[in-house]
């Protein structure tokens, strides 16, 4: 097990923590500037003279690893003289990051996933402060991150990385999904795509009309909503937006589990309700995502909870097997607000969004030449970077015309034919290292492919949640350090609501929920979770402090 890796290496990592901090560089880069050590070059208190010679670095990336010698990579390199060999793990990139560590044997720059695993690595020394690199050598990065790197600093006020896919941006995540055209079928035309929310009991209402209306469809068994009993964040997540349920449950200057709020408890009993009723696929636990899909995709299910993108497999199959080839795309799930009651529209919680993004890119204390890679990282968090990693070359793969940025159709067809050949033969979003949420100073946005072009399900879903998408940062990894006795207890929090909450949506009755949960919370407090809201509390107020 992951968490099990992580504890054996914690005594190990305590110990690396001073040899990682002055261990001297046995890389092969020569540094351009001249300074033949591993300390940030700006410690010197010197001035160094930077050039756009030559130069290669080693980049690990557990997202991505790809050859570093596509168009797009060859214009970067153009452009800042860096060269670049991806670093990728066959297997499970948090036993690569741990192994790393653990042996020293680390790369020049580093892309991890915000949180465990970059905390270890900031707290083993073994990446590099950048204030004084950003001050000297990083303009680009300081104006276009702005206060975002006064969040990302690290307790000692410093910071160790550059955040991707950062800046809030009000776009919608989860959502109830329903077919378009059952829901004209049922009536309902008049809120299918005006952007109107639905209230609870006009959603149960739809649920009860088509399960009435369609028993059965070529003979098949039909069910008002299934859910993917394989993803349970998605449900949760769907249904804690519609009761506008938070991260964590602020109370008396205290950050409690959101299971201690009393919306979570009714959303249980609305859920509970659903399923009582038989208007939830009684299967639904065991599902498996392929499984999931294949039936939303048989046309014999109406609704269902999720984020909008990950039906893009079912809805392909029914826009080609729709019977009216001109209403295709009615045949599709589209995402919808639904309303619990008592909650204000506007404080739905269905778009949990981090306006610090999901990795940190760092440099290591095995760069050679941390100067130029603050340079390169500098050029990439440009503008002119940005539109190259996301758009392409200029004159290849997209123009300015009248001031702006305009795409060539043939990159635009040559993703809609198949995203993942298109993007490997040209670099097109292939790496998205320091890459900015929104749009550029044309007004044209920054993600091409996912933000330029909307197809109808995207199109609606922004009509229809965007407006309650919420910043997460702040409660962001407030929990306990990985590998510690707290740790441990966190892990046993997780199974243990995991545990329940199926349990509880499919009991035999609204009594029997409520005592399900009131079991649940006599082992939650068992295994530890009031010695962990204690850690959330006192994490999130030092977050307070430093981001003041």
């Amino acid at each position: 097990m992951r968490e099990k890796g992580i504890f054996k290496i914690a005594s190990t990592l305590v110990l690396l923590t001073a040899v990682l901090a002055g261990c001297g560089n046995n890389g092969a880069n020569t540094p351009a500037s001249g300074n033949a050590s591993n300390a940030p070059a700006e410690t010197s208190g010197e001035e160094v003279a930077v050039s756009n010679d030559p130069i290669k670095f080693t980049f690990f990336d557990g997202n991505v690893g790809d050859s570093f010698d596509n168009p797009v990579a060859k214009k970067i390199t153009e452009k800042t003289g860096v060269t670049l060999e991806i670093q990728q793990p066959t297997g499970n990139p948090s036993e690569k990051l741990n192994l790393m560590l653990a042996s020293n044997d680390l790369p020049d720059m580093m892309a991890i996933s915000r949180g465990d695993n970059l905390d270890k690595y900031i707290a083993a020394g073994a990446l590099i402060p950048l204030n004084d690199l950003i001050d000297k050598y990083g303009p680009h990065i300081k104006e276009m991150y702005g206060d975002t790197l006064n969040k990302t600093r690290s307790a000692d006020g410093k910071n160790y990385y550059l955040a991707n896919w950062y800046g809030l941006e009000q776009y919608p995540v989860f959502g109830f999904m329903m077919r378009m055209d059952v829901m004209k079928e049922l009536g309902a035309g008049d809120k299918a795509s005006n952007g109107e929310p639905f209230t609870a009991e006009e959603f149960v209402a739809l649920l009860k009309n088509y399960k009435e209306k369609f028993p059965s469809i070529d003979g098949k068994q039909t069910y008002a909503m299934t859910l993917n009993g394989e993803n349970m964040g998605a449900i949760s997540g769907t249904f804690k937006g519609m009761f506008g349920i938070m991260p964590y449950y602020e109370t008396n200057g205290e950050l409690k589990s959101d299971v201690r709020d009393p919306k979570y408890l009714e959303m249980i009993k609305f859920i509970n309700s659903l399923y009582t009723q038989g208007l939830i696929d009684p299967e639904w636990a065991t599902i498996k995502t392929q499984q999931y899909e294949q039936k939303l995709a048989s046309g014999t299910i109406f609704a269902s909870t999720d984020a909008f993108w990950n039906l893009g497999k079912p809805n392909t199959v029914l826009k080609e097997e729709a019977a009216d080839p001109s209403k295709k795309d009615e045949s599709q799930f589209y995402p919808y607000k639904v309303i619990a009651p008592g909650v204000d529209p506007a404080k739905t919680t269905y778009g949990p969004k981090s306006s610090l993004g999901w990795d940190g890119i760092g440099i290591t204390t095995k760069n050679a030449d941390p100067v130029r890679a603050i340079k390169f990282l500098d050029y990439l968090a440009s503008e002119e970077g940005q539109y190259l990693m996301m758009w392409g070359v200029e004159g290849v793969h997209w123009d300015m015309k009248d001031g702006k940025h305009v795409p060539r159709q043939e990159v635009l067809d040559g993703f809609k034919k198949d995203w993942g050949a298109y993007s490997k033969e040209t670099g097109i979003r292939k790496w998205t290292w320091t890459i900015k949420n929104g749009p550029g100073s044309d007004g044209t946005p920054y993600d091409l492919i996912g933000r330029y072009e909307t197809d109808p399900v995207s199109a609606l879903a922004i009509k229809n949640l965007a407006d309650s998408s919420f910043d997460t940062a702040m409660y962001d990894n407030l929990g306990p350090s990985g590998g510690t006795p707290e740790a441990i207890k966190q892990t046993k929090v997780g199974e243990t609501t995991g545990k329940y909450f199926p349990r509880m949506i499919m009991a035999s009755s609204e009594a029997e929920a409520v005592k399900l949960y009131d079991t649940m919370m006599k082992e939650l407090d068992a295994a530890g979770l009031p010695a962990l809201e204690k850690i959330y509390t006192d994490n999130y107020n030092k977050r307070k402090e430093l981001w003041n």
